[in-house]
């Protein structure tokens, strides 16, 4: 883990798997960015952490899908959300053209 960094260099553009990449660690703070190229979560399998999630679209594109919401939310650059501990959510489409950079802030748990 660096000191410091830019959140939009060392990746590929069109990578097969998502980057995940651990900016800061604390007791009861992680810090990563999450570079998505185009990839989405397996059909009906969800996210269910036991920790608060903030987490920003910095670039590209993506929809997020609630299992308690009907409709998926489509999130551009800047969009931000707050996801409460074992709120059942799920990636269900990121840009296929440009990476999707996330800025992911988890607390506690």
């Amino acid at each position: 883990m660096n000191d410091s960094g830019n959140l939009f260099e060392g990746f590929e553009a069109k990578a097969a798997q998502e980057r995940f990449d651990t900016l800061l660690t604390r007791p009861g703070l992680r810090i990563e960015r999450i570079v998505s190229t185009g990839q989405a979560g397996a059909d009906g399998v969800w996210y269910d952490q036991p920790q608060t999630e903030w987490v920003a679209l910095l670039s590209g594109s993506a929809v997020l899908r609630f299992e308690d919401e009907v409709e998926p939310r489509l999130l551009r650059p800047g969009d931000w959300m707050t996801i409460a501990p074992h709120r059942r959510h799920r990636v269900e489409a990121t840009d296929g053209e440009r990476p999707s950079v996330w800025l992911a802030v988890h607390v506690g748990g």
